[in-house]
């Protein structure tokens, strides 16, 4: 806010400045130009004197000459009187040699009626623009400065984990969805949040309650194995009923192992996703704005193939990450020498595939790059979860798509596949 009252200190001062500097040099102007117009009116009236003589001129079609006074006789004249004549009383006034008879011409510098007027509405129209000046600082001021500076600190606090405190609502035109999308985003983390750690809570329940089960059958095993070696059974009969029981048990433990297993590899994403309908071209446009530029800056070849336009189904929000998420990959993992965007029509379904060139994953690894937490070989100088193309496929199972990798030659081409 310092600074936003700093730069209007500045303005301030600039249109002062202007103000000052306008009426200056319209003052400097008009005197010019009043010095032009005397003379003109002086010039004028010598040659009306020259025509019709001294005592037939007519002042009243002249603005600017008050006076007029003849010398007739120089030589007889008192000395006062000529001191009077060429020296005058303080008015300002012009001397003006006509057939030989020196006339002596006052005149005014004052502004007339017409400059007058030009001073006040220049004047008036800075005083207008000055006014409209310090309007649009005041509602910059209270329509973006001062809402912007009570949230400021919303990403601070979001950093720092602190979800509770949301956002004022606000209905200002400039900062109305701004402010709307941090609030969304700050419930969203505090969803997340919880559901993270509603997560932990039932992984460490579940592991609780495994390893309190698992503790009797194998009790139970450690207890047999004592009796079978300290011989207590000789019978065969009762040595076949131990190793049935250790088998149950061990099936027992087995089970507890299995549920383990299953409840680690379910699906941990708790994503929500909507299947109300996008067009593809929003999709495309969507995807390839920001691409065009930074595949520019990095010298890759973009292409973008033909398709006609259609309604898809699903959340456009989460198609653009899926093809976010390839393209990010594509750019990674790729030889940076060509991307391109192609689709195909396929029945009821719109097929959207990035091909990058340079492929450097083995064949052998293809199927495992859908799954969680894998990571390819030629990964090793990139970082990354192993978490992308896991999501794109929980994103595309979710509204009824699909997507599928191949490898074409030299490039890698991942295909999402969006149902119409």
């Amino acid at each position: 806010m310092k600074s936003y009252y700093r730069f209007t200190a500045v303005v301030v001062w600039i249109t002062a400045v202007i103000f000052i500097g306008a009426n200056f040099n319209m003052r400097n102007a008009g005197q010019n130009r009043q010095g032009h117009m005397y003379r003109v009116e002086a010039s004028r009236l010598a040659k009306e004197i020259q025509k019709n003589g001294y005592e037939n001129i007519d002042l009243s079609g002249y603005a600017w000459i008050r006076h007029v006074e003849r010398c007739t006789d120089i030589q007889s004249a008192a000395p006062g009187a000529l001191r009077q004549f060429f020296e005058g009383t303080g008015s300002d006034y012009m001397i003006r040699l006509i057939q030989g008879t020196f006339y002596r011409f006052d005149y005014t510098v004052y502004t007339t009626d017409a400059y007058r007027h030009m001073t006040v509405v220049t004047n008036l129209s800075l005083a207008a623009m000055s006014l409209t000046i310090v309007c649009v600082l005041w509602y910059i001021r209270q329509k973006i400065v001062k809402p912007f500076e009570a949230m400021k600190d919303m990403p601070y606090e979001l950093s720092k984990g602190r979800l509770t405190v949301s956002l004022p609502e606000n209905k200002n035109r400039f900062f109305g969805r701004f402010v709307w999308g941090m609030d969304l985003l700050r419930e969203n983390m505090e969803q997340q949040k919880k559901r993270e750690i509603k997560l932990q809570r039932a992984q460490k329940t579940l592991v609780l309650s495994v390893s309190h089960d698992i503790k009797t059958p194998l009790s139970a095993i450690k207890l047999y194995a004592k009796v079978i070696s300290r011989h207590l059974y000789e019978k065969e009969e009762q040595l076949c009923g131990i190793a049935e029981n250790i088998q149950a048990k061990a099936d027992e433990i087995g089970g507890f192992v299995t549920q383990m297993i299953r409840a680690s590899g379910e699906d941990f994403l708790n994503i929500e996703v909507s299947k109300e309908g996008f067009y593809l071209s929003q999709l495309v446009k969507k995807t390839t704005v920001y691409y065009e530029d930074k595949l520019r800056l990095l010298h890759t070849e973009f292409f973008v193939g033909n398709y006609v336009d259609c309604m898809l189904k699903g959340d456009f929000d989460r198609s653009v990450e899926v093809l976010q998420n390839i393209m990010e990959n594509a750019v990674k993992y790729g030889d940076g020498r060509r991307i391109a965007i192609e689709f195909l029509e396929e029945e009821d379904c719109v097929l959207v595939t990035i091909k990058n060139s340079g492929n450097s994953l083995p064949d052998t690894e293809l199927l495992h790059i859908f799954d969680s937490f894998w990571r390819g070989s030629n990964t090793r100088d990139s970082a990354g979860s192993g978490l992308g193309l896991y999501i794109c496929r929980s994103l595309m199972q979710r509204m009824d798509g699909d997507i599928f990798a191949r490898v074409q030659g030299n490039d890698m081409c991942i295909t999402a596949v969006f149902r119409k």
